[in-house]
């Protein structure tokens, strides 16, 4: 009863919801950045590449589907893709070793980022897991 009150009392004086627990990733195409948020505050700011002219990167909004730490893309030439968070099929966020691309579109439709920021994200996706991380592309 007591931690009914205190956590009514802690909405009516609240003036945004707190996001305990969640991860927002939000991908800007036109601007090529990548904004990362924890518990409603935001941590991270990264240049990304996302898919460039004949290959598009999908926009909306996801939750990741699957990870992994090693991975080579079976649809081209076996480039790798470490830190992979897959996100819509074959689509993932990824690092890159293509580091003079990001900031532009670059990429066959993934969302590539410096090999150091994809291993922070992926650390954060596997803390908060799949269903507490909202991925947002946006064009």
């Amino acid at each position: 009863m007591l931690r009914s009150f205190l956590v009514a009392f802690a909405m009516m004086f609240s003036v945004a919801p707190v996001l305990a627990g969640q991860l927002s990733v939000v991908v800007d195409i036109s601007s090529q950045m990548m904004l990362v948020s924890a518990d409603g505050a935001t941590q991270y700011s990264w240049p990304v590449s996302t898919g460039r002219k004949g290959f598009r990167t999908p926009t909306g909004s996801f939750h990741p589907t699957r990870m992994a730490a090693v991975y080579y893309s079976r649809k081209y030439d076996n480039s790798p893709m470490p830190h992979s968070v897959f996100f819509r099929g074959g689509f993932a966020i990824h690092g890159t070793e293509h580091l003079r691309s990001l900031g532009r579109p670059a990429s066959h439709g993934c969302v590539r980022l410096h090999p150091a920021n994809a291993a922070v994200l992926y650390s954060l996706v596997r803390e908060h897991g799949f269903a507490n991380t909202f991925i947002r592309i946006k064009p």
